[in-house]
Formats: C-alpha cells, sequence, structure tokens
C-alpha cells in the first residue's frame, strides 16, 4: 500500500519534507533547539519513519538528505553513550539506525546526500548509504570519521562502505588517524562524487543526478563487486596488514584498542559481505565503548569540555563581554602568535614593541601562517590581507589607548614587566583588563606594579600559540570577578578552551608539567639507561619523553626558572626544595654548555640534517646501573608523579575544579589523552590502588610520591574525584 511519504515526514520532529513536480522529495534534517544536527535521542526512530515512508511511498521517485543548518549532521551525540552498560546495549544502538541505512541503500530508488557543511562520524556515514555525495566547496567543510580521538570506532557502517568505496589503505588511514577532508580531497579520493558552489548548485546537481539515474544500487550491492584495490587477501593488501598493526603500535604504543578494533573491523569485514561486516562492525563497537580508554576520553574530552566551553568556571552574574582590541606587548614568538589568533578572531591588534622593525617583524608571522593557509587552498590574499589590516605594529604606548585588553608577552622579567605595566595603565581606559602571559612569575607579584589590582590578571597561552588549545587563566589575589568574566569570555572568542586556576608558583600547568620531565631526568643519575627511560615516557602516552622533551623547553630555561624559584622561596623566608633534576640540569648546562635544541646539544645531540640521538657522555657521566627497574616501574614513576602532583593542586585550590584540572593536563602539557586527565586517571585506577602504588613507589623513590592528602580522605569517605 502507497503512502504520502510528505505528509508522514513532516509529522516528524526535526524533519521536513517537500515534493517536486518530478516526484523528487527533499528531506531537511534541521534540529531546532541544537546549533548542529546530531544523531541523539529520537533521530533513529525518526529515520526509520522517514525511511519506510519514503520506500513505501509509489509517487516518490527519489531522495535528497539535506540539512537546514550551515553543517550537515556532525556526528553523534556522545552523551547517550554515558548510559551504555553492557555490550547488547550498544550492539543495539548502532544496530538500529544501521537497518534503516540498509533499507535506504537497496530501496532501488536514488537517495543523494546534500552536505551543506561538515560531516563528521555518523554524519559521514548517513552520507556513505547514500547512492550518490555531494558537499558545498567551503574551507569550513570538513568530512571525517574521527571517532578514534574519543576511543571509539565508526559504528553507522563507516569501517565497512568507506573501504569498499574508497580501498582499504585509504580508509585506515582515514578512520585509524581521525583524519578530516576538505571537499576538494575528499572527491580526489572518492568519497563524495561532486562539489557545488552554494546550496542552489548542491541541490539542482542532486536533483538531476535523480532524474539521470532512476534506479540505484550501491557498488556492493552488485554483482561481482570488488573493494577497490583488493580485498584484506589481496596480495596488494596483505602487507598493509602486515606493517599497518606495528605502524600504529609505534604511534600510540597499545594504548588505544580503538586503532586495533578499526583495523579487524576492515580485515574482517571485507571477506565477506556487507552485512556480516556491518554486524562485525557493531560488535567491536560494543568492545570499544566498553572500553575504560573510551570512559576515559569521553568523560574528559566530551562531557568535561563541553561544561568548561558552556561556562563551568566562569562567574555568574555578568554579561558576556566581546573584547573589541587587544594590545600586545612584545612581538616575539608568543606576541605573534597572540597577535595572529586574536586578528583571526576578527578583533583588531596593536602589536608593540621596543624597536618597529621588531613590532613588523611580529606581524610577519601571521603573514607567513597565512601564505601556507593560501598554499593549502585553505584561505585567500583577501582574508589574508583582511587580517592584516586588523593588526597594527607600534612602538608607541599612546596606541594602547582604546584597547579594552592588554596582554604583555615580554621576557620573564619582573622590572621589565612591571615597566610594561605602569606605561600601559597611563593610557589605557580604567574599564580596560591588564594580562600578562607569563607562565611562572606569580600574578599577585606582578600587580603590585598596577595602580588597579583587582583589574590584573594571568592568561597563560602555549606555544606555539596558533596550535595549542588552551589558555590557562591565573586569578592574583586581588583579581575580581568581572575580571575573570571578561578574560574568560576573550579565551572562548579567540576559539581557544579556558581553565581557571588560582596564583600560586608555576600554577597548575608549569607545576605539574615540570614532574614529568624532572623525574625523567632523576632516573638518568640513579643509573637507568636513558633509552629506557625515553621508553617509558612514549609508553605512557605523553607525546614526548621526558629528555626530549626537556630539550624541547630548553635545559637553561628550566634551570633559570629552578634559581629563580628558589631566591623567591628564600626571600619569602620558606624552605628552599628543588627537584631531583636540579644539580643534573645545572652541570649539563654550566660544565658543558648543553642547553637544550636551541643550541644544538642537550640531552640529545641535533644533527644539521634533523636527525638526533642521545648523547653519548651521558653514560659516563651518569654509568648505568647493571640491574635495571622494571619498565612499569619506569612508566608508574612517570604518570604518578604527575596525578599526584595535580591531586595537590585540586587540594590546595590552585585548580578550582575536576574538569578544569583533567582538560588542563591533556590541552596544556599532552599527558596521555587515553588516560583522560591526571585525576580521571586516579578515578579510573580506583583511589585505594592509587594509595596502595604510591607508597610502594615512597619506598622505593622517596618522599615526593606520598599520596595527596585529599586522596586519603576521600578514599576513607568511598568519595571520588568529581565536580558533581
Amino acid at each position: 500500500m502507497s503512502t504520502n511519504s510528505v505528509d508522514a515526514i513532516n509529522a516528524l520532529n526535526h524533519f521536513s519534507a517537500h515534493r517536486d513536480n518530478d516526484g523528487i522529495i527533499t528531506v531537511t534534517i534541521d534540529q531546532s533547539s541544537r546549533k548542529m544536527n546530531v544523531i541523539g535521542d529520537g533521530f533513529t526512530d525518526s529515520f526509520a519513519v522517514m525511511t519506510d515512508s519514503f520506500i513505501n511511498d509509489a509517487s516518490a521517485k527519489g531522495l535528497i538528505l539535506t540539512s537546514g543548518k550551515e553543517t550537515f549532521v556532525v556526528g553523534a551525540d556522545i552523551d547517550q553513550l554515558a548510559n551504555i552498560k553492557t555490550a547488547e546495549q550498544a550492539f543495539e544502538l548502532v544496530e538500529d539506525l544501521k537497518a534503516s541505512l540498509r533499507k535506504l541503500e537497496k530501496s532501488g530508488k536514488p537517495v543523494v546526500a546534500a552536505m551543506s557543511g561538515t560531516a563528521l562520524g555518523g554524519g559521514l556515514e548517513l552520507a556513505l548509504a547514500c547512492h550518490y555525495r555531494i558537499a558545498i566547496d567551503s574551507p569550513k567543510t570538513k568530512l571525517g570519521l574521527p571517532e578514534v580521538k574519543l576511543g571509539l570506532l565508526p559504528g553507522g557502517g563507516g569501517t565497512q562502505r568507506l573501504p569498499r568505496l574508497v580501498g582499504i589503505q585509504s580508509a585506515l588511514e582515514l578512520m585509524t588517524q581521525g583524519k578530516e577532508l576538505r571537499p576538494t580531497a575528499a572527491k580526489d579520493m572518492g568519497l563524495i562524487d561532486a562539489v557545488a558552489t552554494d546550496k542552489a548548485d548542491m541541490l539542482k546537481q542532486a536533483t538531476d543526478w535523480i532524474t539521470a539515474n532512476p534506479s540505484a544500487q550501491q557498488p556492493w550491492d552488485k554483482k561481482g563487486f570488488k573493494v577497490p584495490g583488493g580485498d584484506s587477501k589481496h596480495p596488494n593488501i596483505v602487507p598493509v596488514f602486515s606493517i599497518a598493526p606495528a605502524m600504529a603500535n609505534q604511534k600510540s604504543h597499545g594504548n588505544y584498542p580503538a586503532i586495533t578494533h578499526i583495523m579487524s573491523c576492515v580485515f574482517e569485514g571485507c571477506l565477506v559481505d556487507i552485512d556480516t561486516g556491518l554486524e562485525l562492525e557493531s560488535r567491536y563497537f560494543a568492545a570499544c565503548v566498553l572500553s575504560a580508554e573510551s570512559r576515559n576520553m569521553i568523560n574528559t574530552l566530551w562531557t568535561q569540555l563541553n561544561s568548561i566551553k558552556k561556562g563551568q568556571s566562569r562567574p555568574n552574574g555578568f554579561e558576556h563581554y566581546k573584547t573589541k582590541k587587544v594590545g600586545i606587548l612584545g612581538a616575539g614568538m608568543m606576541g605573534a602568535g597572540i597577535a595572529y589568533i586574536t586578528a583571526k578572531a576578527g578583533i583588531d591588534v596593536v602589536l608593540l614593541d621596543t624597536d618597529i622593525a621588531g613590532a613588523e617583524k611580529g606581524k610577519a608571522y601571521s603573514a607567513t601562517i597565512l601564505d601556507k593557509a593560501i598554499s593549502r587552498k585553505r584561505s585567500t590574499e583577501e582574508k589574508k590581507q583582511a587580517l592584516l589590516n586588523r593588526i597594527k605594529p607600534t612602538v608607541s604606548y599612546e596606541d594602547l589607548a582604546e584597547c579594552d585588553l592588554i596582554i604583555e608577552a615580554v621576557f620573564e622579567n619582573r622590572e621589565i614587566k612591571a615597566k610594561c605595566t605602569q606605561q600601559s595603565e597611563a593610557v589605557i581606559s580604567n574599564t580596560a583588563v591588564y594580562a600578562s602571559n607569563t607562565s611562572t612569575l606569580p600574578i599577585t607579584g606582578l600587580a603590585k606594579a598596577s595602580t588597579r589590582p583587582n583589574q590584573f590578571i594571568g592568561l597563560h597561552f602555549f606555544s606555539p600559540v596558533d596550535k595549542m588549545p588552551l589558555v590557562e587563566i591565573i586569578m592574583g589575589e586581588q583579581t575580581d570577578d568581572a575580571t575573570l568574566a571578561k578574560a574568560f569570555d576573550y579565551v572562548l572568542q579567540i576559539g581557544k578552551t579556558p581553565i581557571v586556576v588560582n596564583d600560586s608558583r608555576g600554577f597548575y600547568t608549569s607545576r605539574v608539567f615540570g614532574t614529568y620531565v624532572s623525574e625523567g631526568i632523576a632516573m638518568l643519575a640513579e643509573g637507568i639507561h636513558p633509552r629506557s627511560i625515553e621508553v617509558a615516557g612514549m609508553k605512557t602516552g605523553m607525546p614526548m619523553p621526558p629528555l626530549a622533551l626537556q630539550d624541547e623547553v630548553s635545559l637553561s630555561l628550566a634551570l633559570h626558572v629552578s634559581e629563580q624559584q628558589q631566591l623567591d622561596m628564600q626571600a619569602e623566608g620558606k624552605p628552599i626544595t628543588v627537584r631531583p633534576s636540579y644539580e643534573i640540569l645545572k652541570k649539563l648546562v654550566k660544565e658543558h654548555n648543553r642547553e637544550g635544541k636551541k643550541n644544538g646539544k642537550g640531552f640529545y645531540e641535533y644533527a644539521n640534517n634533523g636527525d638526533k640521538y642521545l648523547w653519548p657522555e651521558l653514560m659516563n657521566l651518569y654509568p648505568v646501573k647493571l640491574e635495571q627497574p622494571s619498565q612499569q616501574d619506569l612508566i608508574d614513576r612517570l604518570m604518578f608523579i604527575q596525578a599526584n602532583e595535580s591531586a595537590k593542586c585540586y587540594q590546595e585550590n590552585v585548580v578550582r575544579s575536576v574538569a578544569d584540572t583533567n582538560i588542563g593536563s591533556i590541552f596544556g602539557w599532552g599527558f596521555a589523552p587515553h588516560q583522560g586527565g591526571t585525576l580521571q586517571f586516579i578515578n579510573a585506577m580506583g583511589l585505594e590502588a592509587f594509595i596502595t602504588r604510591s607508597r610502594e613507589l615512597v619506598a622505593q623513590y622517596g618522599e615526593r610520591f606520598e599520596p595527596a592528602q585529599i586522596l586519603l580522605d576521600m578514599a576513607d569517605k568511598g568519595e571520588v574525584l568529581s565536580d558533581d
């Protein structure tokens, strides 16, 4: 019996339909309560009704799926995974939607995905089940399957349809790396069939294709279909599956089971028919959802990150403020980077330096970034010029007069910073906020040079500024909430993630990051082989091992910071404590002139061709013991020292929330993402187990591993580290 599909679809929430004179149905997905369409509560049921009504409507000749928003469908609503407790629930969650997608592609009627913008995860999987795919060719449009970044795999058919469309090797690269493609690159690969200039062009192309193809069938449903480039047992593909696991392990060190599950899905799925492959995928999806790694990553990189972006750490009672003009003091690497991302957000910038050549050089940094973007077709000359026009290089403080935010990014010297503060406050308005980009000097001390310390705050950016997502907002003792609200809004305005911390030596990120590299350096003095230290660092899931990372940051800078802190503590009458790494840094810098990568020699030697290798003399300076500790001991030391120091920061109210602590650790210094952050590492292990292992480390390696008192108190009460 034929149905009127338009009426049935228009009765659904967030779906609307109209039929043209040729019987082509255009369905627009538009979730009015959201900025972007997601596959979440109610979507699967509505999609099933839409599919059945279209198939059973004899007068419906074809279907165009599009979006009422600037994006298409950006993936699944990850929040729904929090309620999944069993493998059966996870399996059924994806099987229900896949049943509708399978019906749609086997209907015999042509179905086109008309992607108005970004289609990620489940949104792209929806498009893959259509017979023809068109996307608007815009720099904003991203197409990809990034589920691996949350410890998941594409569960809506992506692991099966993608390799059958673009070949196994290309599909593996996209899914295991979570790559996102621009429309033209996606078309060149065969992921989509066409690009359009705008929505009208896209819908016309969709209509024309349906008219020219009144009956449609997916390639994998045609008799004699072969996977492009060969299936899993093809001689050209067998080496891929021999090498891919080793290459993946070289990067992930076994910390991301989703990568292995994706490869298994593709390998097994491409040996069987599509329907069996889709069921295999659902089983591996369930394994991912229930994994500890996925739970950790979703908890932090989804739930807690969204809470931060929604203003969890922003004080209530203040209207959202839009910064109009920013003055940046110092046009060096940090100042130039801050100028770029600020101008990119459409904000006018005054870039001040001691000489005009330095200021112009700082502005040129933006031009270099934009030239690279233009060469990759991600920007245009017009956009470049518009951004550069927003940056005014200068040597005159008078040019700061109209700025509502000043960001000081000069050398870490109190006297220089104090002079900058005084000269700026002489010309800026009495409502302007003054921020320092210091990474180590306490904000309360720097604010003593200010006549309005309540409007003085820290904005700690990370290098390189244009790539690092985090900004650490530091509250001085007198900083008021109005200033915090403005600073918080500015960080969101420039597209960064803000965490809020209270003033202390090293703040949060620098303080805890230092424990990682310091512990690695301390191992060297204990006679542990430097290569073992570095391998353990990589096995933890950190982005770089400790000795190599210290080289990148600079040995001389670390030594300077340590010595400055010792002087500060002495001046304050506090007991001087030094990290185990201090004497080693002192010896290497002062006796051997090894300052790190910047002068071509640190813990590593740096060759002119870009190669590096551990300095052989290290093992003469610090002879290797015959009996070496287990790798797990080294891994635990590197992880526990960071987690415990973070707990101390939380205990001391240096960090204000669990979310800020976890996100700050991952985005700030790259704490192993699969662990979900430093405090989530403790939660996942369990407080009792963490305390027990910490005390074993105390007995072996010293008091610095003594668990934070807050952990002992919470363990006694049966609590966990949470903002709820």
